[in-house]
């Protein structure tokens, strides 16, 4: 359903609205131009909004008849999320993901989305508005970045496996809930290193480019992680949720760890996780 020439179009369409709406924008934010959500920590701005707007217009020329699921829509209105389990083929969109760090003029974050078919992820697209690259998964077909001009291609490929006490992961604390929040944070030590982005775009591209072990993520909003998962997975990593289950575009919760393969997976489980 979607191929190599498909996966640059949309690819294109991301970079257009990275340099229409967002760039510009960077570390020029006026007054009123950053607003809270759900809470202090969940923020929207004008440039959100403004690249998710271009991002679902082009999305339904190239792909007609399309459902469109983006994070800013999503927010106005919840029932948009249903699209995902009932359309032929929908897309998930985070305009901007990292907008706390956009907002504080930090350069990290990035423009995200997610092809879904038949219940299926079946490709995902990362761009590094900066540094003008885009992560792509076509599931099935492996995981690339591809320059602005689409001339250069390297492949991703996940770290080689390590000890517990060699890995280093980006965990996510924040959305856990007690006793689980005090257990993981308490158990950090176990691993070689803890870092976090606040910027999931970054840390899948991250862990897919062999330069880090291990995710850890409690809250599952599927513009989040969809994209990141494939782009992970056609990368060779392996992840599940903390139950072991699959990861479906439906779900919304349940954790997730992402790993090397399924024997990292498993140390990290228990090493963070167990009683």
């Amino acid at each position: 359903m979607i191929g190599a020439t498909r996966a640059a179009e949309v690819a294109a369409l991301l970079r257009d609205a990275a340099r229409a709406e967002i760039l510009p924008r960077f570390r020029r934010l006026a007054q009123g131009e950053v607003r809270t959500k759900s809470g202090p920590l969940d923020l929207v701005t004008d440039a959100d909004e403004a690249a998710e707007r271009i991002i679902e217009a082009g999305l339904a020329k190239i792909f007609p008849g399309c459902a469109v699921v983006g994070e800013e829509a999503a927010a106005a209105d919840p029932s948009v999320l249903d699209r995902l389990a009932s359309a032929d083929l929908a897309f998930v969109v985070d305009p901007v993901d990292g907008t706390a760090n956009f907002a504080a003029g930090l350069p990290v974050f990035g423009t995200m989305a997610a092809a879904v078919a038949g219940g299926e992820v079946v490709a995902a697209w990362i761009h590094d508005p900066l540094g003008d690259d885009t992560a792509i998964a076509l599931r099935g077909e492996g995981a690339w970045i591809a320059d602005a001009e689409g001339r250069h291609r390297m492949d991703l490929r996940v770290a080689a496996p390590v000890p517990l006490a060699e890995m280093v992961g980006a965990i996510s604390w924040t959305y856990l809930g007690e006793p689980l929040r005090s257990r993981v944070t308490s158990r950090f030590p176990r691993l070689a290193a803890v870092l976090g982005y606040r910027c999931a775009a970054h840390e899948y591209r991250w862990i897919a480019g062999g330069h880090g072990h291990v995710l850890l993520y409690n809250r599952l909003m599927p513009w989040d992680h969809l994209p990141g998962w494939l782009i992970h997975r056609e990368a060779g990593g392996y992840a599940r949720r903390f139950d072991g289950s699959d990861y479906l575009p439906t779900h919304r919760d349940g954790g997730l760890i992402c790993a090397p393969d399924r024997a990292s997976w498993d140390a990290v489980r228990h090493a963070l996780l167990d009683p």
